[in-house]
């Protein structure tokens, strides 16, 4: 794991950490208090990731086209 702060993370580093983490938790093998921080680190990074893939989402959702599904252009995401 990594002592870098989650909110400067890429979607592939927190990606990348969170699946060591689980893996981490699930052979069980860490002491108790290493178990419950390891969780904690789990859940902001999967918020994190959660976070990133909606925001590429939108992105996406954004993107117009034409007749035959060329990009034209964006249009704002709140539709208008």
């Amino acid at each position: 794991m990594t002592d870098q702060p989650v909110a400067e993370m890429s979607f592939e580093d927190a990606m990348s950490e969170l699946t060591r983490v689980v893996d981490h938790l699930e052979k069980g093998d860490v002491p108790l208090e290493q178990s419950i921080k390891l969780y904690e680190r789990g859940a902001v990074l999967r918020k994190h990731c959660e976070a990133k893939l909606k925001d590429a989402e939108e992105k996406v959702a954004a993107i117009t086209t034409d007749d035959t599904g060329a990009p034209t252009g964006t249009v704002p995401l709140d539709g208008n």
